[in-house]
């Protein structure tokens, strides 16, 4: 049976793209390019900082990467702090709660800086439930570089062969992937322009992997 769950966190736990896709676009217009919807797109999973390296290579703009991740972040602070409409996505609370009465160790493992991560964590009130989170953003590599969950991995307490990974990017997918380590594609709603070929299981309603049913799951991966 699985031992470990690594949650990504936007688009996973909380709906939080429609204010990154806000933010993000304040920034492009504050350096003034236009990105396309494709490029964008491309970037998800991905942490601010290697969104912006790229941006600054692609568009030859004569600024710094921390400038952009920081005109970024300002914007969505300011998003955070008055949009109410940001909120948990449906089933993933219970879902948590449920793993987390079986005695499964949580860990979060997002791209989003640990600011952010810890505002969303405060706002829901899910710290009691997870043992460890862990920021893309600290790391030197991005997803989909498989550092971020092989490092969540021993943040959990686990061998790899032992977790799974929850993820909605394409990104993250080919990172856990990459890791060694059994992923479930969440395709929501949320998740627009993604490729989960990569994932060993796609779901669309976190009942159906509700720790019951988990339980077969991880009996078809000899986990």
């Amino acid at each position: 049976m699985f031992k470990a769950a690594l949650f990504d966190m936007d688009g996973v736990i909380v709906d939080s793209e429609p204010l990154h896709h806000k933010a993000y676009y304040q920034m492009f217009d504050d350096v003034n390019i236009q990105v396309s919807d494709e490029l964008y797109a491309s970037f998800t999973g991905q942490s601010t900082l290697e969104i912006c390296k790229q941006l600054i290579a692609h568009f030859k703009l004569p600024l710094g990467p921390q400038t952009l991740v920081d005109i970024k972040r300002y914007h969505f602070k300011q998003l955070f702090d008055t949009d109410t409409s940001l909120k948990l996505l449906d089933g993933v609370l219970d879902l948590i709660k449920d793993y987390h009465s079986h005695g499964m160790a949580l860990v979060l493992a997002s791209s989003a800086s640990m600011v952010n991560i810890n505002r969303i964590f405060e706002r829901f009130d899910l710290d009691q439930y997870f043992v460890a989170k862990i920021s893309g953003a600290d790391l030197k590599k991005s997803k989909p570089h498989p550092e971020i969950f092989e490092k969540a991995a021993e943040l959990s307490g686990h061998m790899s062969k032992d977790c799974f990974v929850i993820e909605d990017s394409t990104n993250g997918i080919a990172a856990a992937k990459a890791a060694g380590i059994y992923c479930i594609g969440y395709d929501s709603l949320h998740s627009e322009d993604q490729d989960y070929t990569k994932a060993d299981l796609v779901v669309s309603d976190f009942a159906d992997i509700a720790y019951a049913r988990l339980k077969m799951i991880s009996a078809t991966t000899n986990a």
